[in-house]
């Protein structure tokens, strides 16, 4: 389930009452724990957070967090733990064993096939079809997976041991784990486990019986995560065969682990020259499609936040610190120097800004941007696998009154039935001229009849007022009649709801000493998901997002990110998601720059 990574919904604080609750819920699902152990894994004085999030696949996950760490979650109204709390908690949950190859392929997604499972001396738990259950390395009683069983324990049996024997949905290694700190599995003493080397010569020879006779169970669910990479799982692997080494050889493994992921780092980072090309070719995509001569002077620390870090390709990560340049301050210089193509200056003791670009300079001309740039920019901020977000047509519309439906009669609008305002003027006019009310003396005016004064006068007019100008009396009957807008969404069915239409409403608020944070909302009304929202402004500003439920509002997701971003959320709705600006309220808050002395 959390072999690929999942998407956050919402993120909040565990209350009171819903502590408790989940107390007595937690005492029920896991009877064996006492009320210490439930006062250590929830305890009342420290936050726990409330997760709520979309596995890749769409299951609706609530994730249970304390300190930074997942310790239960919640799928279909039932709790299970993570390997977290397992590890200090080992016999919460009925166990199978397996050897440690066999890791590598539950990490990658696959379930616990039956041929995989490891007979003890004491047998396999009684359990039934359905229940929670846990899985672990064989002579290690540091639980690696957590899931469900397939079947019972008497139906596994029967079977000779063949087929499905465990729903795996959460293992060491996944992307839930990496939620958490990333600790590796203590080394616990197996108390059950003389196996013996009989059993696995056994298992290997059922394992390749079931991968010919079940290859779509158990090799199809292994591929869905040779996209993570085969050196994490390869070191996952590694790291159980050699649990029980001593403490100096377990020192040797954890430097090798460090190393190895510092290789996997390698491959995905370009160093040295390869760096160098990709900082030069993110720098010459900036000037030629991002920045803006209005803009200038544009402090250097801006325009690699928003500008070359939005136009690095997908799949590589810029890093100055791994180019031959080390600095931002010497690549510039190596830019204004060598290249000529921007001139930077200290305008402000400390703080550098580009004050020029030579926009005519050859180098940048025939630079040509890539052409995977706007379909990864557009991928990124429409959301993997979505279509491309097209706004709403956004209409007024006005829905007849009961005091003005004596006007509508003649045109067969009854009492809340909606009008285009071009209607309205059309069928008033019709009335007026039917009834012959057009002032003889002058046409500009409109004489008032007994209808008109009913429906668009005042009580204190209906013996001054003879007579209305044309304009005024369409004010008068569209300010009379219910306002109401029509959202048609490209491909959906048009609705109307009454009332305006709710602005995406931009705020900055502050937060502890001094600290920015811009607020966001509203983004449903058109469309928009507040996650892609977030994810988007993520790559545009490299800061830090959260999504939060909107409190008294259905369905509806605020959006915070680090910092004053007004201007970079207005450009994101206006220019990418092509809101129209009056449907935008806060862009005047965005950070106006002061005069440079």
């Amino acid at each position: 389930m959390f072999a690929k990574p999942f998407r956050v919904k919402s993120n909040t604080v565990l209350k009171g009452s819903d502590r408790r609750k989940l107390k007595a819920d937690l005492s029920v699902a896991f009877p064996s724990l006492s009320a210490d152990d439930l006062s250590e894994l929830v305890p009342n004085k420290e936050e726990i957070n409330v997760v709520r999030i979309y596995a890749h696949k769409g299951e609706a996950v609530t994730l249970y967090v304390l300190h930074k760490t997942p310790i239960f979650f919640e799928l279909e109204k039932r709790l299970y733990p993570t390997v977290y709390v397992l590890w200090r908690h080992p016999s919460l949950l009925p166990v199978f064993r397996t050897w440690a190859p066999v890791l590598q392929k539950l990490i990658g997604g696959a379930d616990l096939m039956l041929p995989g499972v490891v007979r003890p001396s004491c047998g396999l738990p009684d359990v039934k079809q359905g229940s929670c259950c846990a899985v672990l390395i064989v002579n290690n009683r540091a639980p690696v997976a957590v899931g469900k069983a397939a079947t019972s324990t008497t139906e596994m049996q029967s079977s000779g041991m063949k087929g499905r024997g465990v729903y795996v949905l959460h293992t060491y290694m996944d992307y839930l784990w990496a939620f958490g700190d990333k600790s590796n599995p203590p080394s616990l003493p197996d108390e059950d486990g003389e196996i013996e080397d009989t059993n696995r010569e056994k298992c290997e020879i059922n394992e390749e019986e079931e991968g010919r006779d079940d290859d779509d169970d158990f090799g199809t669910c292994a591929e869905e995560q040779q996209s993570s990479g085969e050196t994490v799982t390869d070191q996952a692997c590694c790291g159980f065969e050699e649990l029980n080494l001593t403490e100096t050889e377990e020192d040797k493994v954890e430097s090798s682990n460090e190393k190895g992921e510092e290789n996997q780092d390698k491959q995905k980072t370009p160093h040295g020259k390869e760096m160098d090309a990709l900082l030069l070719q993110c720098f010459l995509h900036a000037l030629k499609s991002k920045v803006k001569k209005s803009e200038l002077p544009l402090l250097t620390s801006t325009f690699l936040r928003n500008h070359m870090f939005t136009c690095c390709p997908s799949g590589k990560q810029l890093d100055i610190k791994k180019s031959s340049y080390k600095k931002l301050s010497k690549f510039l210089q190596v830019m204004q120097q060598q290249h000529n193509l921007v001139q930077v200056k200290e305008l402000t003791k400390g703080v550098e800004s580009i004050v020029e670009v030579d926009w005519k300079n050859q180098q940048l001309r025939s630079f040509s941007v890539p052409e995977e740039a706007g379909v990864e920019e557009t991928a990124v901020l429409s959301g993997e696998g979505e279509a491309p977000y097209h706004p709403p047509e956004i209409t007024t519309l006005y829905s007849v009154s009961a005091r003005l439906e004596p006007l509508f009669l003649d045109a067969n609008k009854r009492k809340g039935m909606t009008m285009f305002p071009a209607d309205v003027r059309s069928i008033i006019t019709e009335y007026v001229k039917k009834n012959e009310l057009v002032d003889e003396n002058n046409k500009n005016y409109v004489t008032i009849n007994p209808t008109l004064c009913d429906c668009l006068l005042e009580k204190s007019e209906y013996q001054e007022v003879e007579c209305l100008k044309w304009d005024d009396l369409f004010s008068r009957t569209l300010g009379r009649m219910q306002e109401c807008y029509q959202v048609v969404f490209p491909g959906q069915a048009a609705t109307v709801k009454k009332g305006h239409i709710e602005p995406i409403d931009i705020s900055v608020a502050s937060r502890g000493s001094n600290k920015k944070v811009t607020l966001i909302k509203n983004l449903e009304v058109y469309g928009l998901d507040p996650a892609v929202v977030a994810t988007a402004l993520q790559h545009r500003v490299q800061a830090s997002s959260v999504l939060q439920i909107l409190p008294g509002a259905k369905d509806r997701v605020l959006v915070q990110i680090q910092g004053n971003q007004v201007h970079q959320v207005g450009n994101l709705l206006l220019d990418h998601y092509q809101i129209p600006r009056k449907y935008i309220q806060g862009l005047d808050k965005a950070p106006k720059g002061g005069k440079k002395k």
